[in-house]
């Protein structure tokens, strides 16, 4: 099950950082829309590849005055070493419990031997904490269309 477009955007803390106060989805409504990136492992190609396109035209992101959050099950420890590694000066947070995965239903039971992984999966929170833009990958392979991403926030 994913979510609907217009839907309210089930709302998540997750760590950036141990010790830090997490990334709240809520802190943003009423300020800016967010993109969510859900992927599936740090340091994989197609998870590097992504990361990596997004941090090299991250001032477009900001042109359009939206917020990126990468997501992804691996520990915030990992997270940190791959958003330094990919150069992303956007946060690249932890679901190391699952939480928003389940909650935006894309979590894989079973990938590649391994269980509890996120899909690759792209949404946009407008302004109102509502999901403007909902896309889920079956194959992990491919990347979000961020040019469709970016006409939705224009």
């Amino acid at each position: 099950m994913t979510m609907d477009i217009g839907a309210v955007a089930p709302d998540f803390e997750l760590p950036l950082k141990l010790g830090d106060p997490p990334i709240r989805l809520a802190d943003y409504r009423g300020e800016k829309p967010v993109v969510l990136l859900f992927f599936p492992l740090a340091f994989s190609s197609v998870c590097t590849a992504e990361m990596c396109t997004v941090a090299e035209n991250y001032s477009a992101w900001q042109g359009l005055d939206a917020e990126i959050i990468g997501i992804s099950v691996d520990s915030p420890f990992v997270n940190q070493k791959f958003a330094e590694e990919c150069g992303a000066p956007f946060p690249i947070v932890s679901d190391f419990n699952k939480g928003a995965s389940e909650a935006y239903g894309v979590l894989y039971e079973e990938f590649a031997g391994l269980k509890g992984v996120s899909k690759r999966a792209a949404f946009v929170i407008d302004r109102d904490g509502r999901i403007s833009y909902a896309w889920v990958s079956e194959d992990p392979a491919v990347m979000p269309d961020f040019d469709a991403i970016m006409g939705v926030l224009r």
